[in-house]
């Protein structure tokens, strides 16, 4: 049942259109609208599915986000949501809908939906119904907008939680074990979390850094949330320590760095972060030049941000336990391993920092596909981080032939370390022809310019004695009748001719 008392409704609260929990927005305004009788609610809708910019007839009540995405609705025709043990109740103890099922079907060879039914449906639901035996549940778009009371003593084995397109807005949410979610909207642990992969649902969520601390206490065994595409509140104090947290998915949540530093201190067990589209172009450490803390994080995802200065990524290379970082689809135009000027400068602006341990000493992967770096110093300088074996490189210029770049084989000569390039393995073989192949090449372009060769190939003269590749240098006839004989190989023919009877 729907309040309908509009002073129920406030500025800023999560809303769903009440014969659609799928289409879901943000009240913007509560008051009366000229030439209309009544109280009248502004929505601004999360998709634009709207009428207009939150004026009309000349009259602006709310500022929407786009020119079709606001509207006015009654009361009556709008949700303020259910509490989270309503939702489980309707997901795990009622019987499937008509509608959810005429959805279960295959198609036949013959492109016709064919029903299918689950094995052990009726035992799967039974297990379900009994919420303390619940370890995940999956609430999307079911209008979550309160926690309710108790939750904690409901679903104590609650590990899994996926709210996807609810209308959290001011309760408290805490997450003490992993954190993740996939593009689908469905469960994995974000080991199996791809870079990159599929479209992620556009849903809004409000939810405070606050909210992610205090629900902890409700649900202690919680250990996936789905909080993707949420938009993260602004306004950040003191944080719990949650010391079970280890790996935190904040995509497309607006999140900025400063929120990501009090997260810092309140997630020391955090391995893996995600911050993926979050137009993110500066890291902005509060207490030193460089990022400190994040003793154990082994991942931090940057896909998908604004970030356009290698010196902005410089600022993590001191945290000793990174192992991967992805940087796809940003702004770099170049890269370099730092020296140890560049560290000394950093480190010795931070008077209370001791030590300074050897730049990305662990990173063992990094993604930079879809930048624009089109230099070949960057390439080569890969070589010098100390355990790098994981690269991609896709969709710069220096990568792509068809844009003055270089073919792979040449980026695996050139990059003795690595053993997966843009994805694909770096096999022996592979690795040898490409290196003899690229030695070949440059010897037949700058044969005469020893000095160029080694400015613009460092690995050159290396690759050249490994493989035991001498010069061709000509001895007899024209340098072009030398390179002709090189490349045949003289074979003794003989024929036996036997006759049949």
């Amino acid at each position: 049942m729907h309040d309908c008392n509009p002073e129920s409704y406030k500025l800023g609260q999560r809303v769903h259109s009440a014969n659609d929990a799928r289409r879901i927005g943000t009240v913007k305004y509560v008051g009366e609208v000229q030439g209309y009788s009544g109280t009248w609610l502004g929505v601004d809708w999360d998709y634009g599915n709207g009428k207009h910019d939150g004026s009309i007839n000349g009259v602006r009540y709310f500022q929407a986000k786009s020119q079709k995405s606001g509207s006015f609705v009654r009361v009556h025709n709008l949700s303020p949501g259910i509490s989270l043990p309503e939702a489980l109740r309707v997901r795990y103890r009622g019987e499937s809908s008509k509608e959810e099922e005429d959805e279960m079907y295959v198609l036949s060879a013959s492109n016709k939906h064919v029903s299918i039914e689950l094995v052990g449906k009726d035992k799967i639901q039974d297990k379900f119904s009994k919420f303390e035996e619940l370890t995940s549940a999956a609430l999307p778009y079911l209008g979550v907008s309160s926690p309710g009371a108790n939750i904690g003593t409901i679903v104590t084995n609650l590990k899994e939680l996926d709210l996807t397109g609810n209308l959290l807005s001011d309760w408290k949410v805490g997450v003490p074990a992993f954190i993740c979610v996939i593009g689908n909207g469905s469960f994995a642990f974000v080991k199996s979390y791809g870079h990159s992969q599929g479209s992620v649902h556009r849903c809004r969520i409000y939810l405070s850094l606050q909210d992610i601390g205090a629900f902890g206490e409700q649900l202690p065994a919680l250990a996936v949330l789905n909080l993707s595409n949420n938009l993260m509140s602004k306004e950040v104090t003191g944080l719990p320590q949650l010391k079970s947290i280890r790996i935190l998915v904040l995509n497309c949540t607006g999140v900025n760095w400063m929120q990501v530093e009090i997260l810092k201190h309140s997630l020391p067990a955090l391995e893996e972060l995600h911050l993926m589209g979050n137009s993110i172009s500066e890291i902005t450490p509060v207490s030193s030049p460089i990022m400190q803390g994040f003793d154990n994080l082994q991942l931090l995802n940057l896909e998908d941000n604004c970030i356009a200065e290698w010196s902005e990524i410089l600022k993590l290379c001191q945290i000793r336990s990174l192992e991967q970082l992805y940087l796809n689809k940003n702004n770099l135009n170049r890269i370099y391993y730092p020296n140890n000027d560049t560290i000394h400068e950093l480190v010795s602006a931070h008077e209370s920092h001791e030590e300074s341990y050897l730049p990305f000493q662990n990173l063992c992967c990094l993604l930079l596909g879809n930048n624009m770096i089109e230099d070949l110093a960057s390439i080569d300088s890969l070589d010098s981080f100390p355990k790098l074996m994981d690269i991609r490189l896709s969709e710069n210029p220096v990568s792509d032939p068809g844009r003055g770049g270089i073919p792979r084989f040449a980026i695996i000569a050139r990059l003795g370390k690595i053993k997966i390039l843009n994805g694909s393995e770096v096999s022996h073989r592979e690795r040898k022809e490409s290196e003899i192949r690229y030695v070949r090449l440059v010897m037949s372009k700058l044969h005469d310019n020893p000095e160029e060769i080694k400015r613009l190939h460092p690995r050159f003269g290396e690759l050249k004695e490994f493989h035991g590749i001498e010069d061709e240098r000509p001895s007899t006839g024209s340098a072009g009748d030398q390179k002709m004989s090189s490349g045949l190989i003289c074979m003794d023919l003989r024929f036996h001719f036997c006759s049949f009877t």
